[in-house]
């Protein structure tokens, strides 16, 4: 052998070797769990930065929901009397924001994970969806927090003998699914604009409009019973109706369920999020090229 030459170390004696995504399903989805001390430490970084360098700190996460719910019981329920179903006002809303909340979050937060992320992403090789899955985990400590919320409100008019009528088997079984439906309908909407935003910014400004739009296209501040029978179906087009739905009727028992409806939405979230993936990972190969 030369002096001066490199000696050759057989591929099985790397402990990683990164290869070029060629195909579009080429996704290498199992270097998330190798990098799974990574995700955790974004995910600390995440949660802490939301709440760094301010006065009331995580409470927060219980004043933002509070406030929202208390308007809405003034203006739509006070004001307008748009029916709740029957049900005290102050705890339908507050089942509608609180899962709506965790949705519109992963969503707008993840839609800019190529723009926020570009300086890191060109320094050091890692998963790049760890970045937006992060988010979906962070924000979900956020909705637990919220959450909590809801369920001393429900406790509270449970122990006043309002007409609430909780599925609690339902809700031990029900619960993981509606909240990984909610990140995964979340996630995927995100990341499909997040890759999309690469080449076309315009995007970026009709995000936070386009949600909040998105929400009263959703049965959050009404009940879909109250909908004329045609517009309701446009309205269930929306994948969140039959979340939303689903959840008030576990914790409320009112509400205008049916498993189709859940399992369109359950349908509709699987493929947004295969595509948002496939289309991810087929676009960070050359976004720093356009970003």
């Amino acid at each position: 052998m030369q002096p001066n030459s490199t000696p050759s170390v057989p591929r099985d004696d790397w402990d990683l070797v990164i290869q070029p995504k060629i195909g579009w399903f080429d996704l290498h989805l199992a270097d998330l769990w190798r990098y799974r001390d990574l995700l955790w430490m974004f995910v600390r970084r995440d949660f802490v930065a939301v709440y760094k360098q301010t006065i009331l700190g995580p409470l927060w996460f219980f004043i933002q929901p509070l406030l929202t719910t208390l308007t809405f019981t003034i203006i739509f329920s006070g004001v307008a009397k748009i029916s709740t179903d029957g049900l005290p006002p102050l705890l339908f809303y507050l089942a509608g924001t609180t899962p709506w909340n965790y949705f519109a979050t992963c969503l707008t937060k993840t839609s800019t994970t190529f723009k926020d992320n570009a300086s890191l992403f060109g320094k050091v090789y890692f998963p790049r969806l760890i970045t937006p899955l992060s988010i979906v985990v962070s924000t979900l400590i956020q909705f637990v927090i919220q959450f909590a919320t809801l369920i001393l409100a429900l406790i509270w008019y449970l122990v006043q003998g309002s007409a609430i009528n909780p599925d609690w088997p339902g809700i031990i079984f029900g619960t993981p699914v509606l909240i990984l439906m909610l990140g995964g309908l979340g996630l995927g909407f995100g990341i499909i604009i997040s890759s999309l935003t690469t080449k076309y910014r315009d995007l970026a400004f009709l995000v936070t409009f386009g949600v909040q739009l998105a929400m009263y296209a959703t049965p959050i501040v009404y009940p879909l019973s109250t909908v004329p029978e045609k517009y309701r179906g446009w309205l269930e087009l929306n994948p969140m109706t039959g979340v939303v739905e689903a959840f008030r009727t576990l914790y409320l028992g009112a509400g205008s369920f049916s498993w189709p409806l859940l399992g369109y939405s359950a349908a509709v979230t699987t493929a947004v999020l295969l595509v948002g993936i496939v289309f991810f990972n087929r676009v960070e190969k050359t976004f720093m090229d356009t970003v």
